[in-house]
């Protein structure tokens, strides 16, 4: 895994927000599509519609950072906030001390890594 950093985000949609949470998902994934250290932003719907999981791989520690301080967060997050809540977050590798800050504000775990196989 090396110096990326992986964030899964469990989200609940509040009852009657799905079309606006996908909406302001939408233009959050093409801020984010910008944002060369961010490897993905997937977002996976349930098939209720009631539960979204995002998943973020981030290059490094900076990547993280950058993208936690850029619109996508800064603007888009407090807008999708009013169409759910966060619900779950977990860090797998190191985020470092200052995005550990942020991230533990939404209460995120964090698994540092210890050992496996990536391709």
């Amino acid at each position: 895994m090396g110096k990326q950093i992986l964030l899964n985000v469990s989200v609940a949609i509040k009852e009657g927000k799905l079309g606006a949470f996908q909406a302001i998902a939408r233009e959050m994934i093409e801020t984010s599509r910008k944002e060369p250290g961010t490897l993905g932003y997937e977002w996976f719907l349930s098939s209720d519609g009631k539960r979204c999981q995002v998943i973020e791989p981030f290059a490094d520690e900076d990547a993280l950072l950058a993208h936690l301080a850029r619109p996508a967060v800064q603007e888009g997050l407090p807008k999708l906030m009013g169409t759910a809540s966060v619900t779950g977050c977990q860090v797998y590798g190191d985020p470092g001390s200052k995005a550990k800050e942020t991230l533990g504000g939404i209460g995120a775990e964090i698994f540092f890594y210890w050992d496996g196989l990536g391709r």
